[in-house]
């Protein structure tokens, strides 16, 4: 691990090329977070791509159209949920349409790690 934050509403994991977080029970996601994502996509990854992983074990709400402001970070090339939550599986669905990179959805960090590298292995052969 690169930097580890904690926020009032997430915990935030930072590795060489992707990030993991965990949001806080009962929050309601605002553009203060896409603005404290931007803070650590420049400085942790100013010239790397890399891959974002929720890691979705609380309950929170989040309004999709945020994702408008992710899409701005031009060195994120895609995003994994992980949660056995069927709700979350449908969210993610909806999530989907708003996003303009890859998203998917998984039931373990373990499989969502083994992708992420599939995708950057991808992204590095272009």
């Amino acid at each position: 691990m690169i930097a580890l934050y904690e926020f009032e509403f997430c915990h935030v994991e930072v590795y060489k090329d992707y990030v993991i977080t965990v949001m806080k029970e009962g929050i309601i996601v605002t553009p203060e977070f896409i603005t404290q994502m931007s803070f650590i996509a420049e400085k942790h990854f100013e010239n790397n791509v890399f891959v974002y992983i929720s890691y979705r074990v609380n309950s929170y709400a989040l309004n999709p159209t945020l994702y408008f402001e992710v899409n701005k970070l031009d060195n994120l090339i895609a995003l994994a949920i992980v949660s056995k939550d069927p709700k979350q599986w449908n969210q993610s669905k909806i999530e989907r349409t708003f996003v303009d990179r890859e998203l998917e959805q998984f039931d373990t960090l373990e499989e969502a790690l083994e992708w992420k590298d599939k995708i950057i292995k991808k992204h590095i052969k272009k």
